[in-house]
């Protein structure tokens, strides 16, 4: 027996014809409930397949039970060969909005709606989602929870609620600071501020430490009490629901995509951890005007094995040197209080830049890029964002001489002078050797510059 899976494909992949503009308005009339998709870079296509083929898809899917109906549906138009799935379009993320009543039932893992539909029985239309960021990456998919989502006659609700809610989940890669601010907080910053704090957020795979580490951003975002659905053996039922999260880019906010920028960002975090100051030092021609520099240090890698050296040098330069080492156990609110007293922050490429967000304006970031060739993943995950943040962005990469790595491995190893020969080996072959296995020990000769540079921008 066929059965019916709608998943995403690239435009490369699939021929689409004007019988997707067809299958659209048979998808809006078949389902009731409305489900919109923002800023799809991919189309999804319905196609029949085999359970053997579908078995092994391991896309998020919808499905017919009765091939009959989707039989019955195709002959209403004999070029509507395909249709939109309207759930799964975002590119990175699972995402969706249910416009209308929803029952979540936290034991079971399900999220059960109303058809208006007669002639299609209460079960038929069904899928599976994971509401987190990152689909394509299976090792965060593999830490969250897959939710169904089907048609019923009628919900049985324990508690009703009055406001819309947003489920989402707290696995994945939480836990890293870097993730944590670009696959969750940020995101839900973007779906949830039109709400204005009439909101209630349902989360799954819960981690409660990371509920009382963002506490007040979470306060700031919804009114209500968070709901940790897993346990729940009661069903709560809302007018409409998000599952999932928006997802733009690595921390950051496209603003063609939403009326919400990284400036509106960053001044609803000031608010929220009610941090003085919006703007950075300038300088000018007063001497005695001294800046702050903030050194993000580490201790398991990507460390500084000489830090005194460069806190020295950076103060002879006419810097007030601040170093800070945070970690999953350190108040956010205090970190962000330490960071936005400074005027330039510097650290070796990791979780730590993450910081940046609460940065005054016209503050700089100066990235130490580790031996690795690593150039893309830095200006992917701090330059841009950074620059999107309205900061000024510095770069500095250290030579061999510099990395850790030259004591273990000659100059003339592979993992010195050609470091795209071990990329070929995949991710984690690079994150092992460059990122986990490394430490700096800066030129401060030739680091001087960098930090002669950023008061040069602070004078301006």
């Amino acid at each position: 027996m066929h059965k019916c899976t709608l998943f995403c494909s690239s435009f490369k992949e699939k021929r689409l014809t004007h019988g997707v503009i067809v299958g659209c308005l048979l998808a809006a009339f078949t389902i009731s409930i409305v489900f919109k998709s923002y800023f799809c870079t991919q189309l999804s296509v319905l196609h029949i397949q085999s359970q053997s083929s579908m078995d092994a898809a391991e896309n998020q899917f919808m499905m017919f039970k009765d091939a009959g109906l989707l039989q019955e549906l195709v002959e209403e138009s004999t070029s509507a060969k395909s249709i939109f799935n309207a759930c799964d379009c975002e590119p990175i993320s699972n995402y969706c909005e249910i416009n209308g009543d929803v029952a979540v039932q936290g034991n079971s893992s399900t999220i059960s709606m109303v058809s208006l539909r007669t002639d299609i029985p209460a079960g038929e239309i069904s899928w599976t989602v994971k509401p987190y960021v990152r689909k394509e990456n299976a090792a965060a998919m593999d830490l969250v929870k897959s939710w169904a989502v089907t048609s019923m006659e009628f919900l049985h609700c324990d508690l009703i609620q009055t406001v819309p809610a947003i489920l989402f989940s707290l696995g994945g890669f939480s836990g890293n600071h870097f993730h944590d601010f670009s696959d969750l907080v940020i995101p839900l910053y973007i779906t949830s501020r039109q709400f204005n704090g009439e909101v209630q957020f349902v989360v799954t795979d819960n981690r409660h430490w990371w509920i009382s580490k963002f506490r007040g951003i979470l306060g700031n975002l919804s009114r209500y009490d968070i709901v940790e659905i897993d346990q729940e053996r009661k069903t709560h039922c809302y007018p409409s629901m998000i599952v999932g999260l928006k997802y733009h880019h690595e921390l950051g906010i496209d603003q063609s995509k939403s009326q919400l920028s990284m400036k509106d960002f960053r001044q609803f975090l000031r608010r929220t951890y009610s941090l003085k100051r919006a703007k950075a030092i300038k300088i000018g021609d007063d001497a005695r005007k001294r800046p702050r520099l903030l050194i993000i240090t580490r201790r398991k890698s990507r460390s500084f094995t000489n830090i005194d050296k460069i806190t020295r040098m950076a103060s002879s330069l006419g810097y007030n040197v601040v170093t800070m080492e945070p970690n999953i156990s350190t108040s956010l609110g205090s970190v962000a209080e330490t960071v936005n007293s400074c005027d330039v922050l510097m650290g070796i490429h990791g979780a730590g830049l993450t910081n940046m967000v609460f940065l005054p304006d016209n503050a700089i970031v100066i990235q130490i890029v580790p031996l690795g060739s690593i150039d893309e993943l830095a200006k992917q995950d701090f330059e841009q964002p950074a620059m999107d943040m309205e900061l000024s962005y510095l770069e500095y990469k250290i030579k061999a001489k510099e990395s850790s790595l030259i004591s273990k491995y000659k100059a003339d190893h592979l993992i010195i002078k050609d470091p795209l020969s071990v990329h070929k080996q995949g991710w984690d072959a690079v994150r092992s050797i460059y990122l986990d296995k490394q430490n700096v020990k800066l030129d401060v000769k030739r680091f001087r510059p960098t930090l002669l540079k950023a008061l040069q921008l602070l004078h301006q």
